[in-house]
């Protein structure tokens, strides 16, 4: 279709209107040259989908060749990674005889996953002691003590004795509104407080954009555009009456804060759009429903006041030894108000315990105060905590940021578009898995994970490799750089790394033994395996499974084998001698046809005409 329409007579020239980034010229170059065009090409460079950024646009549309350095730029990054994905994975797997994917955004962030349970796992935790002392109004706490001995000591001092105020301090402190979401801020969050993984929120949050209720969802920035100032406040009041959590707190919208040219790349943030006021939003789905109050929360706190408090903190002494606290008086709730009202119509998302407002009585340099009661509380220093989705997005936004230039379009591990996939890849290669915790979802490495980090070299673990990429790319952007120079370097480095790596000594220990294939998945065409308990697809995502104490074979007195299992899956039926009759207490010989839903495994019987059911 799209070549019939570049190919016609009366079409004299094209315009690429892809998004305004190094991946949306690459679509667009790729698809103008498949089809053979060679009209004269135009650049629609629009990041705002207001009517008027559009018809701008199209009223200043520059030469498609002012962005043949952006082309080349993106086409040399996906033959690098092509190239570093292909041989790297071809390398590891034949060498360590067993399927390793290996990639320049996965293996990294696979290694973050595995260096923090190494250090959770060497972590040894340290004991420590406070003193708290009960004083009119207040608590104030020692700093740490490190035996406990010490620690009974200041305590047996202090008991019923006075306190001698040192120091008050009071400071008047302001927090502004949090910044619009874009893509990964919006999955940290809806994985934090809904539990959301961020594959889940990308597909709520696309199904909405696809409903017109918000705007384009795979965006890293976390602004709007000058030409959306005007039309904000309507928007942001036709939220606001959409939202039942804002009811009796006022709406105010300073849109200056959230508008910023330069900030907005190939989208601006992710909002919702004026169609909010005609939905039926109890009619969405839940999932898309509490995707899309986070991003309504998110806009109305965003354009809000700033939270303002009063923090006082006091200094006593007694015994010879510092105690201190904190108080603070709020004086303007802010945006802070929403998104507590938004907290409490939630019914697993817990209030924020930092802006409770537990604020010191009036003291006075010098005044004294009796100390009604003393305590040692214990504690122990605590290991760094097992990834979530919300803090591993977090870490691959900003994984090796402080070694890319400034001017890289892209920082950090993988783009909001591509994290949720990498992500989900490495749970289904059996990488990753998730484990429940309380409250939380854990992200654990696997054994095989653990060992695919040991034996892979430094520089295919390390996000400096993308920054060094980001750097190259950049140049080439801006024409200081040939493509073939770049892609020399890429090969260059493939070379040396096949032809001078050495297999790690004692590998064999490391990787778990590749497990048979028995056939093909009739769901997803994946591998079926033998495991301990019967015979599974081994992409984790497809839940196909033929169980050997299955209640249908043991009424038989059979359990599927090896072959059985493997005729079934080839020739969807396999011919089974033996099985045991309920009925007659006999034996008989039947052909088993494998019957799948696609929910559930079934199986049924049929007979040779010629020799009947029993013998």
């Amino acid at each position: 279709m799209l070549r019939t329409l570049l190919r016609r007579e009366d079409v004299t020239e094209v315009v690429n209107a892809c998004d305004a980034g190094r991946e949306g010229e690459l679509i667009f170059r790729t698809v103008y040259c498949l089809a053979g065009c060679q009209k004269p090409m135009k650049r629609l460079w629009i990041s705002s989908m207001e009517d008027s950024a559009i018809r701008e646009g199209f009223a200043n549309l520059p030469p498609g060749a002012d962005y043949d350095g952006l082309h080349q730029a993106a086409l040399c990054r996906a033959k690098a990674d092509w190239l570093v994905g292909i041989n790297a994975t071809r390398l590891f797997s034949v060498l360590y005889h067993r399927t390793l994917n290996i990639g320049r955004v996965m293996s990294p962030t696979l290694a973050l996953i595995v260096q923090r349970e190494a250090e959770i796992d060497a972590f040894k935790p340290v004991p420590f002691y406070t003193v708290a002392l009960d004083l009119p109004g207040f608590t104030a706490a020692s700093a740490r003590v490190d035996k406990k001995a010490d620690a009974e000591q200041l305590k047996s001092a202090c008991q019923g004795g006075t306190v001698t105020v040192k120091q008050v301090e009071r400071k008047d402190k302001s927090e502004k509104p949090p910044a619009l979401y874009d893509l990964t801020t919006l999955q940290r969050d809806a994985n934090r407080l809904l539990g959301f993984t961020a594959q889940q929120t990308l597909d709520y949050l696309q199904n909405l954009y696809e409903k017109k209720l918000c705007t384009y969802p795979r965006t890293d920035s976390r602004y709007l555009t000058s030409d959306m100032a005007e039309g904000l406040p309507v928007l942001v009041n036709l939220v606001a009456n959409a939202m039942p959590f804002r009811k009796g707190i006022a709406i105010s919208c300073d849109a200056a804060v959230v508008i910023n040219d330069r900030k907005v790349t190939d989208h601006h943030a992710v909002i919702p759009t004026r169609n909010i006021r005609e939905a039926d939003l109890s009619a969405l789905p839940v999932g898309e429903r509490a995707v899309l109050e986070l991003v309504a929360l998110r806009l109305l706190c965003a354009v809000a006041p700033s939270y303002i408090y009063d923090e006082t903190s006091v200094m006593v002494e007694c015994a010879g030894a510092e105690f201190t606290a904190k108080g603070r008086m709020v004086k303007q709730s802010g945006w802070r108000a929403l998104d507590a009202a938004y907290r409490a119509s939630m019914k697993n998302v817990e209030p924020d315990k930092e802006t409770e407002d537990k604020a010191l009585p009036e003291l006075t340099e010098g005044q004294e105060l009796p100390v009604a009661g003393a305590a040692v509380k214990e504690g122990k220093t605590t290991p760094p905590k097992h990834f979530t989705e919300d803090t591993l997005l977090s870490a691959m936004e900003t994984a090796g940021k402080d070694d890319m230039p400034e001017d890289a379009e892209r920082k950090g591990l993988g783009t909001p578009a591509t994290r949720a996939g990498i992500l989900e890849k490495l749970v289904s290669t059996g990488f990753l898995e998730r484990k429940k915790s309380k409250k939380t979802v854990q992200l654990l490495p696997s054994h095989d994970a653990i060992s695919l980090i040991t034996v892979l070299p430094e520089q295919l673990q390390s996000p400096l490799l993308t920054a060094e990429w980001e750097y190259r790319l950049g140049e080439i952007e801006r024409g200081e750089l040939a493509p073939e120079d770049f892609m020399a370097e890429i090969t260059a480095m493939l070379r040396e790394l096949v032809g001078t790596y050495q297999v790690i000594k004692g590998s064999e220990y490391l990787f778990a033994p590749p497990r048979e294939v028995v056939g093909r998945c009739p769901r997803c065409g994946g591998e079926i395996a033998e495991m301990q308990k019967g015979f599974f697809c081994q992409d984790k995502s497809c839940k196909f499974a033929i169980w050997k104490n299955n209640n249908w074979w043991a009424a038989k007195r059979k359990q599927p084998t090896k072959a059985i299992v493997a005729a079934l899956l080839k020739d969807g039926r396999a011919h089974v001698a033996g099985l045991y009759s309920e009925k007659s207490g006999k034996t008989y010989d039947a052909t088993v046809v494998l019957e799948d839903t696609g929910q559930y495994v079934n199986f049924k019987l049929e007979f040779d005409r010629q020799k009947g059911g029993g013998k």
